[in-house]
C-alpha cells in the first residue's frame, strides 16, 4: 500500500521529461523554416530591384535616343529649310542679273540715241523720237520698275570715297585737287538690295 503513492507521483516526471523533449526538438525546424522564409524573400527583393534599376536604364536609354532622334530630325529640318531659302534667293538674283543686263543693253541704246538715262525714265515720251526709240524708253522704265518691286536699286558712287565692298576699280588715275581713292567716273553702275551688293560698281578712282 505505500509503494502505490510512490509509482503515483513518478509518473508526472515522465509526463515532464517527455514534454521537454517534444519541444527541444521543435524549436530547429521553426528557426529553418523562419531562415529560409527570410532568405526567399531578400531574392525576390534583390531580383525586384534588380527588374526597377534595368527599367530605369532602359527607360533613360530610350528617352536619350528619342531626344537624339528629335535634335537630329530639328536640325535636318532647318538645314533643309536653309537650303531652300538658298535656293530661292540664288534663282532671285539669276532672274536680277538677268535684268540688269538688259538694262545695261538699252542704256547703250540711249546713250547711242543721245538719250539721257534720267529723261528716259521720267517724264514724258519724246513725241519727235521714232516709235522704236519710244519703245526702247518704256522697256527701260518697265524693268526699273520691276526692279524697285524686287526692292534693288542702282547706286551711282561718283565723287565718293572709294569702298572696295560697293566698287570694283578698273583705272586709278590722277586728278588735280582731288585726293586719292576718290570716285572719278563710274563705268558701270552697280546695284544693291538694301545692304546687299548684286552687282559692284566699275569705277575710275583718283591716284
Amino acid at each position: 500500500m505505500i509503494q502505490e503513492p510512490e509509482e503515483t507521483a513518478g509518473e508526472p516526471e515522465v509526463e515532464e521529461v517527455v514534454d521537454a523533449e517534444v519541444v527541444s526538438a521543435a524549436d530547429p525546424a521553426v528557426d529553418g523554416a523562419a531562415a529560409e522564409e527570410a532568405a526567399a524573400e531578400a531574392t525576390v527583393e534583390s531580383d525586384l530591384a534588380a527588374l526597377v534599376e534595368e527599367a530605369r536604364s532602359q527607360r533613360d536609354e530610350y528617352l536619350d535616343l528619342a531626344q537624339r532622334t528629335k535634335a537630329d530630325f530639328d536640325n535636318y529640318r532647318k538645314r533643309v529649310a536653309a537650303e531652300s531659302q538658298a535656293q530661292i534667293e540664288r534663282g532671285r538674283l539669276e532672274v536680277i542679273s538677268g535684268l540688269i543686263e538688259a538694262i545695261d543693253n538699252l542704256e547703250r541704246v540711249l546713250d547711242a540715241a543721245g538719250i539721257e538715262q534720267e529723261v528716259a525714265l521720267g517724264g514724258s515720251l519724246p513725241e519727235n523720237a521714232p516709235v522704236t526709240e519710244q519703245g526702247v524708253i518704256v522697256a527701260y522704265r518697265d524693268l526699273h520698275a520691276v526692279l524697285r518691286k524686287a526692292g534693288v536699286e542702282a547706286f551711282d558712287s561718283k565723287g565718293e570715297a572709294f569702298d572696295p565692298n560697293l566698287h570694283e576699280a578698273l583705272q586709278a588715275l590722277p586728278a588735280e585737287g582731288v585726293g586719292s581713292g576718290i570716285v572719278l567716273e563710274v563705268m558701270q553702275k552697280g546695284y544693291r538690295a538694301g545692304e546687299n551688293v548684286i552687282r559692284h560698281a566699275r569705277v575710275v578712282v583718283s591716284q
